[in-house]
């Protein structure tokens, strides 16, 4: 097992949301992020699911300090065996390592700056991060794009020249080039065809093999998360309720709420019948969120103790984790309508 890149351990996110319709009234305090605890391992790619608005997003984003949380650590433990809290670095600490923790948009085209050739853009980190002759910047920027797929000849023009697919490898090329050790890839195909998609999946595992990159993938694409995952968190109104490997995770969920999440992977059988689980009632409001497990409202196996107690996020067994009360009884469907052998709750 290879040694640990980065601990996240109790991150929390609040955000101060002002009422509509009272206008004088006192800002509510919205948790997006509670309590959000894992751990990634140098060289694999950690993959992050869950429905609209359940956090993801702001995860990576704290992660990178691309927003602020609210408390919690990101533990950043660097190659020369130094170990520093990534949140509260500022001035020259900051700039030491920020390098080596980078991002990948969702948007190909709000991303990248319309102003800016793509010469520039790629460079820009290189500039911000090092002091390299002008002839030195080039040669990366050159070598970089080459890797990316990305025709050198084209570097002066400016992003509204490219497609879609190209703006992201464009994007891809400015995070890969200051030699990160992490990249946080936020949808970074969700805009893209499937057969783009297809082409930005395998570019990014080729990188990974060849640069030894660890990747944060945030995605509601469980078709793609198969692909490219080693393991997967499922998020549900800000908090981790399930984090395994990804064949464990597909093969035999331990939460209602991933059991739900993968009965909408397509299958490319064309003869199997899909037995779609359509999750009744409302999505939770994050303001006012459920008492107890915060998805008992729309959950076929709650009870009393669902709705009044909190489960908290536990190892059910070879490294696999479940906040279910009953994540041992259960009998979930896997991602190929086939049922756990366990006896069911």
């Amino acid at each position: 097992m290879s040694r640990p890149i980065l601990e996240v351990k109790g991150l929390k996110k609040n955000f101060q949301v002002k009422s509509r319709k009272a206008l004088f009234a006192k800002p509510t305090s919205v948790q997006v992020l509670n309590d959000i605890s894992f751990e990634l391992r140098e060289g694999e790619t950690l993959s992050i699911v869950g429905e609209s608005g359940c956090g993801k997003t702001t995860l990576g984003r704290c992660i990178v300090r691309g927003m602020s949380a609210s408390s919690g650590e990101v533990i950043y433990h660097a190659p020369g065996g130094e170990t520093v809290d990534y949140l509260k670095l500022n001035g020259a600490a900051s700039k030491k390592f920020r390098k080596d923790i980078q991002m990948i948009f969702q948007d190909p085209y709000s991303s990248l700056s319309p102003r800016m050739s793509v010469f520039n853009i790629i460079s820009e980190p290189l500039i911000a991060n090092f002091k390299l002759s002008r002839r030195e910047v080039e040669e990366k920027v050159s070598s970089i794009a080459m890797q990316t797929g990305l025709n050198v000849s084209y570097l002066r023009r400016y992003p509204h020249a490219f497609s879609g697919g190209q703006r992201q490898r464009i994007a891809i090329a400015r995070a890969l080039v200051t030699q990160p050790r992490l990249i946080v890839c936020d949808e970074a195909v969700s805009a893209l065809d499937v057969s783009i998609q297809a082409q930005i999946i395998n570019l990014l595992k080729d990188l990974q093999q060849e640069f030894k990159i660890t990747y944060i993938f945030i995605s509601h694409d469980l078709s793609i998360v198969e692909n490219i995952s080693d393991r997967v968190a499922v998020m549900h109104l800000g908090r981790v309720v399930e984090l395994a490997s990804v064949e464990s995770m597909f093969r035999q969920p331990r939460h209602p709420y991933t059991e739900a999440l993968l009965s909408a992977v397509p299958q490319p059988d064309p003869e199997l019948k899909k037995n779609r689980i359509i999750l009744e009632g409302e999505v939770p409001n994050p303001a006012n969120p459920p008492s107890g497990c915060h998805f008992h409202p729309r959950c076929a196996y709650r009870t009393e103790k669902c709705v009044k107690e909190s489960p908290a996020l536990r190892e059910i067994g070879n490294q696999h984790y479940a906040a279910c009360h009953y994540a041992e009884e259960l009998t979930l469907r896997s991602a190929r309508n086939e049922p756990r052998t366990e006896e069911g709750h």
